[in-house]
C-alpha cells in the first residue's frame, strides 16, 4: 500500500472514531463555529452512547499512537467522566503483547549477542505490555535481577505516519473552527509528537533514570531503578527489578503496615524539588508507574516522559502554587498572564473573574475532593477562552499534579497537598538560593557589576553634557506606525471622496433649475451627468468599503493573526 493510500485510510479511521465518540456540539462547532462550552465532558455520556470499554478497544485497534493518547486521557479527570477514565486505565499496562519471537529478534539485534549469552535467564512471558513497548524479567550473568523493556516492532514509522495525519486534522480545525483558534490543536499535536518521539529513545530514558535518581538521592523513602548502560540502546533498556506491587493493588491490611502519610509527604516534596529546583521531573506518575516496594518505599517507574522547567518558569510556577494554596486568585491570574502569551485585547477582567471562581470553588471543596492538578488544568482550559495561551509546561505540570494527587490520596486519604506546598516552600527557596549562589554565578554577577560601575562616570558625563548643551533628544518608535498611517490615509481618502460626491449631488440639484438646449431624459444634460457620476461614485465607494472590510475580517480570523 502506498503512503498516500495509508494516509487516506488513517483519515477515514480518525473520522470514524470522532463520529462515533465525538460530541454533537463539536460537530456543530466545525460547521458553524458556534461557541464551545468548556464545562461539559469531552465525550458524550448519554445512555445511547457506546460503552467506554469500546473506546479503549478502538484506540488499541488503531495502534500504539492512539493507545498512548488513551493513556494520556485516562489521567485527565478534568476532561472525561469517571466511567471513561476507568475504562481507559486498562491501556496503562494491559495492552496486548507482541510475540516473543519479535522480542528475541529485537534484543539480539540491539545488543549484538544472543539472549542466552547476554542473560542467565530471560522470561519469555511479558511482565507488562504498554503502548510503545513491553517488559520482561531477566537475570544477568552476575545474578542481578533486572527487567528488560523492548520497543514494539516498527512502532517508529507508524507513530510518524499517525502524527502526520493528526497534524492535518488539527490544522483543519485551527483554520476553520473557533475552538481550534482558541486551543491551537496544531501546537498540542506537535508537542505530543515530540514527547512521544523522545519517549521512543530508550537511551534518553536511561539518562533520565540516572539524573533523577541522583537528584532524589536525599529522599530515603523514594527509589528510582537504575539502568544497566551496557545493556541499553535506543530500542532496549535494561534496569533494576523493583520488588513490590502497584499501589492500586495494595490491600487495606497491607496499607496499615506502612506510613502512608510519610510516603505521600516525601513523594510530594520530591516532586516540588524536581519541578521548582532541579528543572526536570517525572511527568507520568499515574498509578501504574508507582510501586510500593517490599521494604516500604515508593518506586517511580518509566521515566520516558519527563518535564522541564526553566528558572524563569520555576519562579512563576512557585508563585502560582503558593497563591493557589492560599486562595489568592488575583495573584494566580497575574502570574499566569506574566508567563503566558496573550491575544491583542484579551479579556483580562473576565479571565480574572473565571480564575477567582475556580479558586474559590476549590477552597470550598472537601479535602478528599480538592485537587491542585485539576484546578490548574481547569484554569488552563478557561484561559484559552479569554485569549490567554499558557505554556505547555504549565499544562504538563497540571496533569502531573493531578496524577500525583491520586497517588497521594491512595497512600494517605487525609494528605493535604496545599499544606505540603506551604510547609516546603522555605526549604525549596533555600535550595534554589544555594544552587544559584555558586562560584560561576557569583563571578558573572561581579563582572557585570564591575563593567557597570567602570562605565557609569563616562555615561553620566555624556548625559550631563547633552543636557547642558540642550542637545538631549528622545526618540519614540511606534511599532505599528506604517499600519496606522495606512489606516489614516484610507479614512482621509474616504472622507474626501464623500465630500466630492456630496458636492456633485448638490451641484446637480442646483443646475436642475437652469434650462439648457442639451437635455437627457428631459432634464438639463450637465445636471444629469453630475448626478449619474455621483451615483456611480457612491456605489463604487460602498462596494469598496464592503470588500475591504471583508478582507480585513478574514485576515483577523486566520490562525496566528491577532
Amino acid at each position: 500500500m502506498s503512503s498516500t493510500a495509508r494516509r487516506m485510510k488513517r483519515y477515514k479511521e480518525i473520522a470514524q472514531l470522532l463520529w462515533k465518540y465525538g460530541r454533537s456540539d463539536l460537530v456543530k462547532q466545525m460547521a458553524s463555529e458556534e461557541e464551545l462550552g468548556i464545562d461539559e465532558p469531552l465525550l458524550k455520556t448519554s445512555p445511547g452512547d457506546p460503552p467506554p470499554e469500546e473506546l479503549a478497544d478502538d484506540l488499541e485497534a488503531l495502534g500504539p499512537t492512539f493507545v498512548k493518547l488513551g493513556q494520556v486521557l485516562s489521567s485527565r479527570a478534568d476532561l472525561l467522566p469517571p466511567r471513561c477514565l476507568k475504562a481507559l486505565a486498562r491501556l496503562q499496562d494491559k495492552v496486548k503483547p507482541f510475540p516473543y519471537a519479535d522480542v528475541e529478534r529485537i534484543v539480539e539485534a540491539e545488543l549484538g549477542v544472543r539472549i542466552s549469552k547476554a542473560f542467565e535467564y530471560f522470561n519469555p512471558e511479558p511482565l507488562a505490555a504498554a503502548s510503545l513497548g513491553q517488559v520482561h524479567t531477566a537475570i544477568m550473568r552476575d545474578g542481578r535481577e533486572v527487567v528488560v523493556k523492548v520497543q514494539r516492532p516498527d512502532v517508529v514509522p507508524q507513530v510518524v505516519d499517525d502524527f502526520a495525519a493528526l497534524a492535518t486534522v488539527a490544522s483543519f480545525l485551527d483554520r476553520y473552527t473557533k475552538v481550534g483558534r482558541q486551543h491551537r490543536f496544531g501546537e498540542i499535536v506537535e508537542e505530543l509528537r515530540a514527547s512521544i518521539m523522545r519517549e521512543l529513545d530508550y537511551q534518553r530514558e536511561a539518562q533520565h533514570l540516572i539524573l533523577v535518581g541522583k537528584n532524589l538521592a536525599e529522599f530515603d523513602l523514594i527509589q528510582i531503578p537504575q539502568p544497566v548502560p551496557d545493556f541499553s540502546t535506543r530500542r532496549v533498556i535494561t534496569m533494576d527489578f523493583v520488588q513490590g506491587r502497584k499501589i492500586t493493588k495494595i490491600s487495606p491490611l497491607a496499607r496499615l503496615e506502612v506510613s502512608g502519610f510519610a510516603l505521600a509527604d516525601q513523594l510530594f516534596r520530591a516532586y516540588l524539588k524536581q519541578v521548582l529546583v532541579d528543572g526536570i521531573y517525572h511527568a507520568d506518575p499515574h498509578a501504574g508507574n508507582v510501586f510500593l516496594t517490599d521494604d516500604g518505599r515508593v518506586a517511580l517507574l518509566d521515566l520516558g516522559m519527563v518535564g522541564h522547567t526553566t528558572p524563569a518558569m520555576q519562579n512563576n510556577l512557585l508563585k502560582v502554587l503558593l497563591a493557589m494554596s492560599e486562595g489568592k486568585s488575583e495573584e494566580v491570574a497575574d502570574s499566569l498572564c506574566d508567563m503566558s502569551e496573550t491575544d491583542l485585547g484579551f479579556d483580562v477582567v473576565g479571565f480574572g473573574k473565571r480564575v477567582a471562581a475556580l479558586v474559590v470553588d476549590r477552597q470550598g471543596q472537601h479535602l478528599r475532593e480538592s485537587s491542585m492538578g485539576r484546578t490548574l488544568l481547569e484554569v488552563t482550559r478557561s484561559a484559552a477562552e479569554f485569549g490567554v495561551h499558557v505554556p505547555s509546561e504549565f499544562t504538563m505540570l497540571g496533569k502531573t499534579l493531578l496524577q500525583l494527587d491520586e497517588v497521594g490520596r491512595i497512600l494517605s486519604p487525609d494528605f493535604d497537598a496545599d499544606a505540603a506546598i506551604r510547609r516546603n516552600t522555605s526549604e525549596l527557596m533555600t535550595k534554589r538560593l544555594t544552587r544559584d549562589a555558586n562560584k560561576g554565578n557569583i563571578a558573572t554577577t561581579l563582572l557585570d557589576v564591575k563593567e557597570f560601575l567602570s562605565g557609569l562616570p563616562v555615561r553620566l558625563n555624556r548625559i550631563m553634557d547633552l543636557v547642558a548643551g540642550k542637545d538631549l533628544e528622545m526618540k519614540v518608535r511606534a511599532v505599528d506606525a506604517p499600519v496606522i498611517m495606512e489606516g489614516l490615509l484610507k479614512i482621509a481618502n474616504r472622507i474626501a471622496s464623500g465630500v466630492i460626491l456630496a458636492a456633485l449631488i448638490i451641484g446637480a440639484s442646483l443646475m436642475m433649475r437652469i434650462e439648457t438646449t442639451w437635455t437627457l431624459f428631459g432634464y438639463p444634460g450637465l445636471a444629469i451627468v453630475c448626478f449619474l457620476t455621483a451615483v456611480a461614485g457612491g456605489l463604487y465607494m460602498v462596494a469598496n468599503i464592503f470588500i475591504q472590510d471583508r478582507r480585513s475580517e478574514r485576515r483577523a480570523n486566520r490562525p496566528g493573526v491577532a
